[in-house]
């Protein structure tokens, strides 16, 4: 049986040429990188070199990258930590209705502490309502957030706009860049943000590690107390091998970016024209113009049956798929993207999300498809649903 992986949103294969890197601190430099011994020196040399070399691919200063354990942890910080910082100044925070569900699931329990969320609508490909965005800021708000790149739907955000908004009124801008890293060009000068978000795992890198950049001057409380690790704003020992495989997959994944972007969206743009062609009563969920989506992503929503029962079936064939976010998949609800978008929450259901990676093959694209046209054909023979399509759609 064939083992195909296309789940590269939720995470990739770690680089060869990064664990290389990474080993000699497991094994030889293994010291604490808050040890004042030569071990311990070794260590801190190795993750400054790191934090040097991620702040210079992102246009940022090494005083500005704060690392952190992930994507989650960074999100909930940003959140977490301006909401205490500012509490005097104002209690008010704008989120885009689409954000990840470490931001949802922190803005909620935010506001059981007294903070109050907007929470702004997309339009049908699922970019933000700036209009709606401004009209939403208030004398008391005091930061703004929307992702760069949707982890579901994969449709890039216009950061920079929604950065100029926010400053505009004095407020700060946070985005989530854990999606968008490595697949695109992310400057933070060029974007304009204040703080962002992004985690080594999604750009063939280790797991368990990521990073926050805080643009100097930015007031930001700690989320996690101990030690003086990383300037005293956030305790806990560090990561010292996965830093340094953070910055040696965050320097590859730069300098092959131009290669590997071609190279994938061909292979998504050629499952995307077959799906559409050679199977009925499907909805492409994001952006038309793949210009201004992520170059591996393609999201479906298959009309009249259950993804689940798709994705299992896919999973059976040795084909890996996600129905949805990774952090989300043991909901039995529908997508809040998708909702957001205005897909109907009966064909929400039905949707499946495809993301590609450098390892992949154009066989393995048309493998995909032929076994998805016969695994949706069937599993549609089983359901009333679509047995009754004709009556339902002219209802």
């Amino acid at each position: 049986m064939k083992e195909i992986y296309l789940d590269h949103a939720a995470t990739t294969k770690l680089d060869e040429r990064v664990l290389e890197k990474m080993t000699p601190y497991f094994l030889n430099d293994y010291g604490n990188a808050n040890s004042q011994h030569g071990f311990g020196r070794a260590a801190q040399q190795a993750v400054d070199e790191a934090r040097d070399t991620i702040a210079g691919l992102i246009g940022a200063k090494a005083s500005e990258i704060y690392f952190t354990s992930g994507g989650t942890e960074s999100d909930n910080w940003a959140l977490r930590g301006v909401a205490s910082a500012l509490k005097d100044k104002g209690n008010h925070l704008i989120i885009s209705k689409i954000e990840h569900a470490a931001m949802l699931s922190t803005a909620k329990e935010l506001e059981k502490e007294g903070f109050e969320f907007s929470y702004i609508g997309v339009d049908s490909e699922g970019f933000i309502d700036l209009d709606e965005l401004e009209k939403a800021i208030r004398p008391t708000t005091i930061l703004v957030s929307c992702m760069l790149a949707n982890n579901e739907i994969g449709t890039i955000e216009p950061i920079k706009e929604v950065a100029e908004i926010a400053h505009r009124h004095g407020v700060l801008c946070f985005t989530d860049a854990v999606q968008a890293m490595g697949a695109l060009d992310v400057n933070v000068t060029d974007l304009g943000v204040d703080m962002m978000s992004f985690s080594a795992h999604k750009f063939n890198g280790p797991k368990g590690v990521g990073a926050l950049y805080i643009k100097t001057g930015v007031k930001i409380g700690r989320l996690i107390s101990g030690g003086h690790q990383e300037r005293t704003r956030r305790g806990g020992t560090t990561n010292v091998p996965g830093v340094v495989g953070f910055a040696e997959a965050l320097k590859l994944a730069k300098a092959e970016l131009k290669e590997n972007y071609d190279y994938v969206a061909n292979l998504r743009n050629r499952f995307v024209n077959r799906v559409k062609t050679e199977i009925p009563f499907v909805k492409f969920n994001g952006p038309e113009d793949f210009s201004r989506r992520l170059p591996n992503n393609a999201d479906f929503s298959f009309e009249y049956i259950e993804g689940e029962s798709i994705l299992f079936s896919l999973d059976l064939a040795g084909i890996a798929v996600s129905s949805g976010s990774a952090c989300s998949s043991g909901s039995l609800d529908p997508s809040h993207v998708l909702l957001a978008i205005g897909v109907p929450e009966e064909i929400a259901h039905g949707s499946i999300r495809f993301t590609f990676g450098k390892e992949n093959t154009m066989e393995e694209v048309d493998y995909t498809v032929d076994t998805l046209k016969e695994i949706v054909t069937r599993l549609r023979a089983m359901s009333p649903l679509f047995d009754l399509k004709g009556d339902i759609k002219d209802v």
